[in-house]
């Protein structure tokens, strides 16, 4: 046991993609800067393939940063990771927000307790659930309101408008939705 932590592997595919995407450069150009196969670019962006150290300073290099920073921005290959629940005091049932994941990945979820600011509107670039754990909500989407119960959910597309608030005191609210960062909207002509 001991103090030694071991070092969970990386995707690193996703940050290569990321940086790839943002130099707006293609696959082919890529692999024309750094050596590598256009093949395998694709398979290391799709966390088929592993990159030795050489090949992933080469793709740095063509990337125009380094090898440290990619793996900086990569994924964790495989986590878990606990988020203990707060104590309330005895009569301590204040709105808060508090997340439910730690870090930077694909999904963010909250949790909202107690009464909510019914006037801010949200609207998200990618798709949401909402769950109602405890209490009662009301939520205003598209034109139409939807009164949510104990147990019942609610699931928005990305880019829909809402709003919500709570109609019961001690309301406990989930909220699980694709972050931001990940490109999982569709463009939904009207």
């Amino acid at each position: 046991m001991g103090d030694h932590k071991e070092l969970q592997p990386v995707r690193v595919g996703a940050a290569v993609r990321r940086r790839r995407r943002a130099l707006e450069l293609t696959l082919a150009v890529v692999a024309e800067r750094s050596g590598l196969s256009v093949p395998f670019l694709s398979q290391v962006e799709n966390d088929r393939a592993r990159p030795s150290r050489g090949s992933l300073e080469k793709l740095a290099d063509a990337l125009r940063t380094t090898a440290v920073e990619l793996l900086a921005a990569a994924d964790p290959a495989a986590s878990v990771d606990v988020m203990r629940a707060e104590e309330p005091g005895e009569g301590d049932f204040v709105p808060r927000t508090r997340s439910l994941v730690r870090g930077h990945h694909q999904m963010h979820a909250s949790e909202f307790t107690g009464d909510h600011d019914a006037g801010r509107e949200f609207q998200h670039r990618n798709d949401e659930l909402m769950y109602v754990a405890d209490g009662a909500v009301e939520i205003e989407a598209e034109g139409r309101a939807y009164r949510l119960g104990r147990g019942d959910t609610l699931y928005l597309t990305g880019g829909v408008r809402h709003r919500w608030r709570a109609t019961v005191p001690d309301t406990r609210v989930i909220v699980v939705a694709v972050a931001e960062h990940i490109e999982a909207f569709q463009d939904r002509t009207r």
